[in-house]
């Protein structure tokens, strides 16, 4: 491949809108790509308004937020990503949804394009596996708010070339981010240390002997950015819980990774965090 041009983001939810933001800002053309049109038109709206903010705050430059604005073609038509030179799946983390994507993506594209990963909980080395040419497939977990989050695990499966390696780290650096290559492991490295870190939180609340505001200070004081409750809150209880029942499964129920009994009465609740107004706080607590 010479070079990256083009870069296709599948799936416009919130982290594939942010992902074909911070491409865009690097210089890239962007294709966006979604099956529903209605959610296509919204993300392009939502990183319109972040880069506009961006701008306002001086974090970005006119110049590169013009670009970037003009940079986006969206489209409901899969096979419009045949001209990209890396393409970056972003739908809903489902094994069979991913791996039937790929295949697809696998028949439509270059030989020579990238096939990319966002998932935060399956195997590169499994979804790779339908496609004819698994050395392409390659992870590219970023965090949310993936445009604001620095870090991105390039994650190598067992089939990935080393080739594709050297390719994605270029792009990944180019777009602002810090690139980390990891092997392929369930959760990934990142996530794991979150789960035994958020993990242990739970179980000291099961004590008694402290509650969340008192652990959360804690930690935050001893210089965490935010403590264990407040990151559930965050990132979504319901979603800690998915990524702890996912990452518990496929490493054969380690129990480090067993999913805390109060994750799923909060989420039977609909006590789920910022998303609902009411989790480990409420809306109302400071």
């Amino acid at each position: 491949m010479n070079g990256i041009r083009q870069v296709a983001v599948v799936g416009a939810g919130t982290m594939g809108a942010d992902i074909a933001q911070v491409v865009a800002l690097g210089g890239y053309e962007v294709i966006l790509t979604d099956t529903d049109e209605r959610i296509l038109r919204l993300a392009l709206a939502r990183v319109a308004r972040t880069i506009e903010q961006g701008v306002r705050l001086n974090k970005v430059d006119g110049l590169t937020a013009n670009r970037a604005r003009h940079a986006f073609r969206i489209t409901t038509d899969l096979a419009k990503c045949a001209p990209a030179d890396v393409v970056i799946e972003a739908v809903y983390d489902d094994l069979d949804v991913k791996q039937d994507l790929f295949e697809n993506l696998d028949e439509i594209v270059r030989d020579d394009a990238i096939l990319a990963s966002s998932t935060n909980t399956l195997s590169i080395t499994t979804l790779a596996q339908k496609t004819r040419l698994p050395g392409r497939v390659i992870g590219t977990h970023f965090f949310n708010p993936a445009h604001l989050t620095r870090l991105v695990e390039v994650v190598r499966g067992e089939n990935t070339r080393p080739e594709t390696v050297e390719q994605v780290l270029p792009l990944i650096r180019k777009i602002g981010k810090t690139p980390v290559v990891v092997q392929d492991t369930p959760g990934g490295v990142v996530n794991r240390l979150t789960l035994a870190y958020m993990g242990e939180a739970l179980h000291l609340l099961d004590d008694q002997s402290l509650d969340a505001p008192t652990i959360d200070r804690l930690l935050e004081d001893a210089g965490f950015p935010m403590g264990p409750f407040r990151l559930m809150d965050f990132l979504g209880v319901d979603s800690v819980l998915d990524v702890c029942k996912m990452v518990y499964e496929n490493t054969f129920h380690a129990s480090t990774y067993r999913p805390h009994p109060r994750l799923k009465r909060m989420v039977e609740a609909g006590r789920i965090g910022r998303k609902s107004g009411q989790g480990f706080y409420s809306r109302e607590t400071p």
